[in-house]
């Protein structure tokens, strides 16, 4: 029965994520559900091998996302 519910559950997706030197040109690759621990790391759209010992381009990279808190009515009182 398990089984059957983990076919059906939600799925943590997979992140690319590109290791840059000081100058900027990428190191290496890893395709992970949470971010790399260790300095360096930023999250790519996509893994492209040619980008290897490469600057990385501006466009590659995914934007921060950002949290907002919930917005709450104001209550009368």
């Amino acid at each position: 029965m398990h089984f059957l519910w983990s076919l059906f559950a939600p799925r943590q997706k997979y992140r690319s994520f590109a290791k840059l030197d000081p100058q900027g040109r990428c190191q290496a690759f890893k395709h992970c559900k949470v971010p790399p621990m260790g300095d360096g790391w930023v999250e790519i759209e996509e893994i492209r091998l040619n980008w290897l010992h490469q600057p990385l381009p501006a466009s590659a990279r995914v934007s921060p996302r950002i949290t907002r808190a919930r917005v709450q009515p104001m209550m009368a009182t």
